[in-house]
């Protein structure tokens, strides 16, 4: 795709960007990347993102899918068609042209991205830009490593989904603005433009506070409502699989494996009201909530994965848990100091940094990967976490695009070393993980790459809703209290499920 022009930039007064999104939500393509301000915490300093991005009404959609692609450019304005790859149907009149190709997955997204060497976008270059927003399932790293295919696939998501906007609604929280961006040399775009300026310009005086009741929402209000919760791994056949890795741990095959379980539930309900209820419970700096069509997916994630811009890299790997307890402020800070100094949590994350350090290295000038942050403690709604912070300067000729194939998956979420650690998970997990341990991220037409890592993440397809815990398991583990860390992980996501004794 080639493009020309500026980019445009129209200066709005600082929104909600939930109750923004609210307005567009339903509409398919729509996709909100989420930094988890809300009105309970709009005024707490905040260690992470600082914007979010809103957009609609893509210029063209790719959906990858058992090695084919469906590209779709469709007209501009009008909103994009359900249909998908995954449902084999067809766009309607609404969409300009449909193309099936095969190839690999990571060049077919690069043809997605309009040539944009042209377009200054210094002045934002920190901010976010239009650009290509979607997922890369854990499941697209089959296209890149040699893998087993033992797990069962019953979930049909397809492997990659992504759209390019050439309009994007930017709100800045450190800035207190909002902005729309558009690069649009046809004009074909500007009723996008004039669409969110009217939906921000109609709200301007309700926009600073929550409606009565969203901020202080109750588990199980506005949330999906289920006859059951399924999960695909007992405690004793979670122990079955952690003896499995122990073993091969002590054969020397590897170091670490992240062995996760999933949870199911057939539920009824609104996605985007189950977003809201999710974010307002706990509030995370790497969420996004997308409704594609074929499927709605609700990611609470606080992981960073690749982070690219300007061609410096930073990735931000996590590893270590411990839950958090509200009803002590002493027993809270007892739980944060256990994992400050776990020796087993801070050579698990140890691990992972090698792991990162070594993706980095074959991507990154040589001498420039450096670990600006090692254990460092973040605490989030329900949990803390120890993450560290790895940093490098992207090779001369590479983009992030190659970036992105070098390290995915985040290791993080896999083991250590990479490869065999996921062997080893395809062999044990009963179920392929689809988008969990995957990546949402964002494009920009700059080049500039920014993707999480797709854990706290719940994807509503076909009536189901599918989300997924899991956590590393080294040689000193114990499976009681890994199951425990299992739980507690997903306990958020279960609150978002009003379990009922009739048929939803």
């Amino acid at each position: 795709m080639k493009a020309s022009g500026q980019l445009q930039v129209v200066q709005l007064p600082y929104c909600n960007s939930q109750q923004v999104f609210a307005q567009v939500a339903s509409e398919p393509w729509a996709i909100f990347l989420d930094s988890g301000v809300t009105a309970a915490n709009r005024h707490v300093s905040r260690k992470h993102a600082d914007y979010d991005v809103m957009a609609i009404r893509p210029e063209a959609t790719l959906v990858f899918k058992a090695g084919e692609a469906e590209v779709n450019r469709l007209n501009a304005n009008a909103p994009a068609d359900n249909s998908s790859l995954d449902n084999n149907k067809s766009h309607s009149s609404d969409s300009a042209s449909c193309e099936r190709m095969a190839g690999d997955p990571i060049e077919l997204l690069r043809q997605l991205l309009p040539d944009s060497a042209s377009v200054d976008c210094t002045e934002y270059a920190d901010s976010y830009l239009p650009g290509v927003l979607g997922y890369f399932s854990y499941d697209l790293g089959r296209y890149f490593e040699q893998l087993p295919d033992l797990a069962k696939d019953d979930e049909q998501l397809p492997e990659l989904a992504a759209a390019y906007y050439p309009v994007v609604l930017v709100n800045d929280h450190r800035k207190q603005e909002a902005r729309v961006m558009s690069i649009d040399p046809t004009g074909a775009h500007q009723a996008t433009v004039a669409y969110w300026c009217d939906l921000l310009a109609a709200q301007a005086g309700e926009l600073h506070e929550e409606p009565d009741g969203v901020s202080d929402r109750e588990p199980g209000v506005d949330t999906w409502v289920a006859k059951g919760i399924e999960d695909n791994m007992s405690q004793a056949s979670y122990l079955q699989r952690f003896n499995k890795v122990q073993a091969y741990i002590r054969a020397g095959d590897c170091y670490q494996v992240n062995l996760t379980k999933r949870f199911s539930a057939k539920v009824k309900g609104d996605g985007w009201d189950t977003y809201c209820a999710l974010r307002n419970a706990s509030p995370a700096p790497y969420g996004s909530y997308m409704n594609l069509g074929f499927a709605q997916i609700l990611s609470n994630s606080p992981e960073s994965f690749i982070q690219c811009r300007n061609r410096k890299v930073v990735t931000s790997p996590i590893k270590g848990t411990r839950p958090r307890d509200y009803r002590s402020k002493y027993k809270d800070r007892q739980s944060a100091d256990q994992l400050i100094n776990s020796t087993k949590d801070r050579a698990e994350n140890l691990m992972i940094v090698d792991l990162m350090r070594n993706d980095l290295s074959r991507c990154c000038e040589l001498g420039s990967v450096k670990v600006p942050k090692l254990f460092a403690l973040h605490s989030f709604a329900n949990v803390h976490h120890l993450i560290s912070t790895i940093t490098g300067v992207l090779k001369a000729d590479l983009d992030a695009l190659d970036l992105l194939r070098q390290c995915f998956p985040g290791g993080s979420i896999t083991g250590a070393p990479k490869i065999r650690a996921m062997q080893i998970i395809e062999e044990l997990e009963p179920h392929r993980r689809g988008l969990y341990c995957g990546s949402i991220g964002y494009l920009g037409i700059n080049g500039d790459l920014e993707t999480n890592i797709t854990i706290r993440t719940m994807v509503f397809k076909d009536g189901v809703v599918r989300f997924s815990a899991g956590g590393g398991l080294v040689l000193d583990s114990l499976p009681d209290e890994e199951f425990q860390e299992l739980n507690d992980k997903a306990s958020v996501m279960r609150q978002m499920i009003r379990v009922t004794q009739s048929k939803p």
